[in-house]
């Protein structure tokens, strides 16, 4: 019988120590090490169960010029967001983390798109829930799928064996921090724990060829719980994304191996399920009856879709002796940047005045052409005179207020066609790349704020 050998772990990036140390000297974090029991040296043996699986021989060494370069495989599901956001689909021996917040409907939107695939073969392993609670989260789905199987384990060398013996083409893990191994001998949930059972489920998908899923939790600063290893040691991490206020959840990729990270997939939560948004302009500019100050709509782009999106401005005078700054999906540093260019370089005189600003539907926009459409809703505030419904904007501003060009111009005009708008008001700087473009919605080239002002007011 061995010695119990210890060590001690930060929680924030992983790194072992042989003793406590305050402060990290990886990441400089303090009071992140724990200890955990590694391993009892007598009990450890051969871990690799799936070793004659799917035709898995031994491994050799190999030329790089002997290595066919063929289009990795991939499998399409019937969710257009899914496929969009992980590039064209599921890639063969793909391991991928998705991660969010409790309640945000991570499992319902991986139980459904499990359901959905009728020809493959998937497993869906739960640690948190029984198979009469999954059982009833699929009737609410109303989707039936034969294909479909369930294992409510959380020793991995036990979901090993059910996996030798139902080979599924597809395995969804919910979630990574309810596994355990029996070679560690912390508890489940431990940096340690985490790292092993994802290494082990990460050697299982890149021998045997089989896409796998994790779902994993966050914790409370919305980083994804466990070592940052985690994120390195998966091809892709997706982070599903939302304000349980709205009905709308926004899947982003924050890594990608196989495809764009500029991505983005919108869903709506119903009583049935995750729906996928093919349209999300519509859903997020809102109808009104009568026109109103203070909104403009914004041509913005989230990967490779263009958007239309609402910016909401409320300037009043501000009670209090320090005005204040108060936004909701905007970069707040950017906001005091466009009031200050507004300040110096229109005259208008906002040091006086609180300064509310919102992005409807609850997105978080981080693409400086919405900066236009910004400046428009806070001069249409501060004059009380509303936009017109019909004219969008698409343009970056510059700290000498010139209205500076932005990329793929020709998508988001096409995008403000379709959805009838008549006017898209752009740099001049766009304007000799359109010139050769016909478009039915008239394009309006400035070059400057005060050109701005004077043209809508």
């Amino acid at each position: 019988m061995s010695k119990t050998k210890t060590s001690f772990f930060c929680q924030n990036c992983g790194y072992e120590s042989a003793k406590w140390v305050g402060k990290c000297p990886n990441c400089d974090q303090w009071n992140t090490f724990v200890e955990e029991v590694i391993v009892k040296g007598s009990d450890k043996k051969e871990k690799d169960d799936w070793k004659e699986y799917n035709g898995v021989g031994k491994l050799k060494t190999i030329s790089i010029a002997d290595v066919s370069s063929a289009e990795e495989k991939r499998i399409v599901t019937n969710d257009a967001e899914l496929n969009r956001v992980l590039g064209g689909g599921i890639v063969l021996g793909s391991i991928v983390l998705v991660a969010g917040e409790p309640g945000i409907g991570k499992s319902t939107l991986f139980l459904q798109i499990g359901l959905q695939l009728n020809d493959i073969t998937t497993l869906y392993i739960s640690g948190e829930e029984s198979e009469q609670q999954i059982k009833m989260r699929a009737d609410r789905v109303g989707i039936k799928s034969e294909q479909f199987y369930l294992l409510t384990e959380t020793n991995t060398q036990t979901i090993f064996q059910e996996i030798k013996k139902l080979k599924p083409q597809l395995i969804i893990v919910d979630s990574i921090q309810t596994l355990q191994s029996p070679f560690v001998e912390s508890g489940p949930g431990s940096v340690s724990q985490i790292r092993e059972c994802a290494a082990e489920l990460q050697r299982f998908a890149k021998e045997t060829n089989t896409p796998v899923f994790l779902i994993g939790h966050i914790t409370k600063d919305g980083n994804i719980a466990g070592p940052k290893i985690l994120e390195h040691m998966v091809d892709t991490v997706l982070q599903f994304e939302g304000d349980r206020n709205y009905m709308y959840r926004i899947l982003r990729t924050l890594k990608n191996r196989f495809g764009s990270t500029a991505e983005l997939g919108i869903y709506e939560m119903t009583g049935t399920g995750m729906r996928a948004v093919s349209n999300p302009s519509e859903i997020l500019i809102t109808q009104k009856e009568e026109q109103l100050s203070g909104i403009a709509i914004a041509a913005t782009i989230e990967g490779m879709r263009p958007l239309l999106i609402e910016a909401q401005a409320l300037v009043t005078q501000s009670v209090y002796g320090t005005p204040q700054r108060t936004v909701s999906g905007f970069d707040l540093r950017r906001l005091q940047l466009l009031l200050a260019v507004l300040e110096k370089r229109g005259g208008f005189h906002f040091g006086m005045k609180d300064v509310f600003i919102n992005i409807a539907g609850g997105l978080k926009v981080e693409d400086p052409s919405i900066d236009l459409a910004m400046v428009s809703a806070l001069l249409s505030s501060y004059e009380d005179m509303p936009i017109s419904q019909h004219v969008c904007f698409a343009g970056e501003v510059g700290l000498s207020g010139e209205i500076r060009a932005v990329n793929r111009v020709e998508q988001r005009i096409a995008e403000a066609e379709k959805l009838g708008f008549e006017k898209i008001i752009v740099s001049k700087y766009n304007s000799k790349s359109l010139s050769k473009l016909k478009f039915n919605i008239e394009i309006i080239s400035l070059a400057k704020v005060e050109e701005l002002y004077q043209y809508l007011f």
